[in-house]
């Protein structure tokens, strides 16, 4: 048998880490890159204002006025050169315009835009300041608007001082800063992802050594599993397995036990039949003889393949899940009621007592043991004697006993009587009935013995014996009880 390969529509271990620790990190690091750009960003922007803030307070102190109040008029020498020290590297270029409160151009550009804002109640500097974003000559620009109190000798005024500059230099920096920064950010997924793939090739190492290990095995080699140096997240796998393996043993053996015991067991009854048919044929015997003697083989051989088959049942019964609980004590009077025939046909004088008792198992095992049990003791029992089934149940058992007033066992014959195929009497049965019973009772958790009943020092019959566990009492059962005391 040759083991199926991964199918890769299955995602190995080693992907399923990349995806599940690499996909949370891309996203906090493209999250923490987009806050970082924006943080740059302002910081570029608080850094660079004060630099437009020093040009507009240089503007100022090249103004004059003369006259006060409204009828002041402001005047200004600013030779663009005064802005030039302003200038990053040439990248950037600025522009300024001086005005009066009502917008009056004093100096500077005359397109651009005058300010319409108000001033904010905390400047971030120490001055009458604003800063605000513009579009101006189809570029974007960074303005500072400055109102500044001019004073002479002859007359006091308000000027308005706006300063623009492009934006190429910040957008350069930030630029290059988030370049940086994402390729710091890859270098450090990169490397998530090697310890990633280095951590799980070593931690599924154990894994191929036991995948190795297992398909270094013989074909039909179902011993345990032995990796003690396993990590200990594998040991209940591991566990399970050897589960699962001794499950298996045990089928195989049940199974190959079965196979070679109805192969030996059918064979002598077979073997029987055809020598009663040939000398049926030869006319050694009667008819009427050859054909009853013919009916009695195929009787014993019926009876035996019906035990053999009854016996694998339990073994397969035994792996199934758990079943529902079932009445003993009902099943008990039914089977009882089923043999009454047999029972009339001895003569015997057969006595039942049952207390109420359910019992966790298939009905069909109770079934068989209780019918087992009941046709082994009226087969056994003298003709016209006593025979007595008696059911009694404690707090957590209950105990079946069949008594009959035969001779009883000895002890050599009591110590293999439940190995199959032990009969006390090979012309009256196959010897897998007490086999039966005694396999029922172990897959249900109980005990089954025969014990000789002995008064003045004499053997007086023999009692069959079985104890199982009762089925805890479910809550319908507990109101049904509470309530017939109650009506009591």
């Amino acid at each position: 048998m040759t083991g199926q390969a991964p199918s890769p529509r299955h995602p190995s271990l080693r992907r399923r880490l990349l995806l599940g620790i690499l996909l949370p990190v891309a996203l906090f690091i493209g999250f923490n890159t987009f806050s970082l750009y924006r943080q740059t960003l302002a910081s570029l922007n608080t850094a660079y204002d004060r630099t437009l803030l020093a040009s507009a307070k240089s503007i100022s102190e090249q103004l004059d006025v003369q006259g006060y109040d409204d009828a002041a008029q402001l005047r200004a020498i600013v030779p663009y050169s005064a802005l030039e020290a302003f200038e990053a590297d040439n990248q950037s270029q600025m522009y300024y315009r001086v005005s009066n409160l009502q917008g009056e151009l004093v100096s500077g550009f005359e397109d651009l835009p005058f300010w319409r804002g108000q001033i904010p109640m905390r400047p971030p500097y120490a001055a009458l300041v604003d800063f605000y974003d513009e579009r101006f000559r189809d570029r974007d620009v960074r303005v500072a608007v400055l109102l500044q109190p001019v004073a002479s000798s002859t007359g006091r005024a308000m000027a308005v001082i706006q300063v623009a500059e492009t934006l190429e230099v910040r957008e350069t920096l930030a630029l290059q800063i988030l370049r940086n920064t994402l390729l710091r950010q890859a270098l450090l997924i990169a490397v998530i992802a090697l310890t990633v793939v280095v951590v799980v090739q070593r931690a599924i190492h154990p894994v191929r050594q036991l995948s190795l290990q297992l398909q270094g095995r013989r074909e039909g080699d179902l011993s345990p599993i032995a990796a003690p140096s396993t990590p200990r997240e594998l040991q209940p796998l591991i566990y399970a397995t050897n589960e699962v393996m001794q499950r298996l043993r045990h089928l195989l053996r049940h199974q190959k036990r079965f196979v070679r015991d109805a192969s030996h067991q059918l064979r002598t009854p077979l073997a029987v039949l055809k020598t009663q048919v040939q000398s049926a044929l030869r006319g050694d015997v009667e008819p009427a003889q050859a054909l009853h003697e013919i009916s009695d083989t195929v009787d014993r051989a019926t009876q035996l393949a019906n035990q053999m088959l009854a016996l694998a049942k339990v073994e397969q019964l035994r792996q199934q899940s758990t079943p529902p609980a079932a009445r003993l004590d009902e099943i008990l009077r039914a089977v009882a009621l089923e043999i009454s025939p047999l029972v009339a046909q001895r003569d015997l004088d057969f006595g039942i007592h049952t207390e109420p008792a359910q019992v966790v198992a298939h009905e069909w095992m109770l079934r068989e043991l209780s019918r087992n049990l009941l046709h082994n003791a009226v087969r056994h029992a003298p003709q016209g004697s006593e025979l007595t089934v008696d059911l009694r149940t404690d707090t957590h058992h209950l105990a079946l006993t069949i008594s009959d007033h035969g001779p009883g066992i000895d002890d050599e014959l009591a110590s293999r009587l439940f190995q199959p195929f032990s009969a006390g009497d090979v012309r009256t049965g196959s010897g897998l009935g007490l086999a039966i019973c005694h396999e029922i009772v172990q897959a249900l958790g109980g005990t089954i013995a025969l014990a000789n009943r002995m008064a003045g020092g004499r053997v007086t019959g023999l009692d069959a014996v079985v104890r199982l566990p009762l089925a805890a009492p479910s809550a319908d059962s507990t109101d049904s009880a509470h309530a017939a005391q109650s009506a009591a």
